[in-house]
């Protein structure tokens, strides 16, 4: 079915969807509408999408993810050829209907789903398909004392595209953000997707970011970028670890002020340790509006990010009635 097919319909071999069962779930208050599509069978247009996220007329979320089997989706059978043990893919998209390479937050959750669903245990590695490649979790001890189990994902390279230039100046964009009276300096970081990540001064500084609009961001990324805005909070020792911790805020691109972003959450430690030179912590505590997630910046250039991930709900839509 082409992209032009009318919204919620379904192939002429498939049941109808005008009912479509659906998931709610969050990763540290990253909100997603998780759909089974396992067998392929809804054509999950931006339309769709977007009336779905909707927090008034639809279901509401950050983004919407479909699970879908790798072998029906041509990026899919592309990861699936490399490593056979990925079998279930991330459909992933934003809130207004766009397309997105991943999302850590949301890879997280869609692992919990996957349990619900029966298909992977808990136990050893969940290799789960993304366009921005194999992404593989595990069940770990919750980093913040919770009793609750934390899911970890490796979230493969984290890069600074300005490369040495970028890394000696500190910066390689300008980005003005409403509530600051200058532009300020940011740095470039891809995990997958892009990210500029903006050092402020102080928690106050912060707490007065106006992130309801998308902030400037020069040079222009052609496909847009997620900006961060990070206050260093220094380092403590834990189990033995130096660990540092930083608070962040996040301005999502096709979304807008989400209360956390996985990736998000990579970029800012990659930057702040950038900014702070070899000697600074590999492990970080981000502290987001929903939460805390842990970020470990491997030698290889590699990331893990883990946090919590929580099913709040299950409910059946009414396609027609949707807002």
């Amino acid at each position: 079915m082409s992209a032009t097919s009318p919204v919620g319909t379904a192939r002429p071999a498939a049941p109808s969807t005008a009912r479509l069962e659906v998931v709610k779930g969050h990763g540290t208050h990253n909100d997603f509408v998780l759909i089974d599509d396992r067998q392929g069978r809804l054509d999950l247009d931006g339309a769709l999408v977007a009336r779905l996220a909707d927090r008034r007329g639809g279901v509401g979320g950050d983004g919407v993810i479909r699970l879908v089997a790798c072998a029906l989706l041509p990026e899919g059978r592309d990861l699936q050829a490399g490593d056979p043990a990925v079998r279930w893919f991330m459909d992933y998209r934003n809130a207004d209907g766009s397309t997105a390479q991943m999302c850590g937050n949301g890879v997280r959750v869609l692992a919990a789903f996957c349990e619900r669903l029966g298909l992977w245990d808990g136990q050893g590695e969940l290799a789960l398909g993304t366009r921005a490649g194999v992404r593989r979790v595990r069940r770990v001890p919750a980093a913040d004392g919770s009793s609750d189990p934390w899911y970890s994902v490796g979230m493969g390279a984290v890069t600074l595209p300005g490369g040495a230039a970028a890394v000696a100046e500190g910066s390689d964009v300008q980005v003005r953000v409403g509530g600051l009276d200058v532009p300020r300096p940011g740095l470039s970081v891809d995990v997958g997707n892009p990210h500029a990540v903006v050092a402020v001064s102080d928690e106050e500084t912060l707490a007065r970011v106006l992130l309801v609009d998308a902030p400037e961001v020069r040079p222009t990324p052609v496909d847009g970028v997620n900006v961060e805005l990070v206050v260093p909070l220094g380092e403590e020792l834990v189990a033995g670890e130096v660990v540092g911790r930083v608070r962040m805020r996040v301005h999502e691109r096709g979304v807008g002020e989400t209360a956390s972003c996985g990736t998000g959450a990579c970029a800012v430690a990659a930057a702040v340790r950038s900014w702070a030179g070899p000697q600074a912590p590999r492990t970080w505590l981000v502290q987001v509006p929903g939460g805390t997630v842990r970020v470990r910046l491997a030698a290889d250039g590699t990331a893990e990010l883990a946090g919590p991930a929580v099913l709040v709900a299950q409910a059946v839509v009414d396609l027609d009635a949707l807002g």
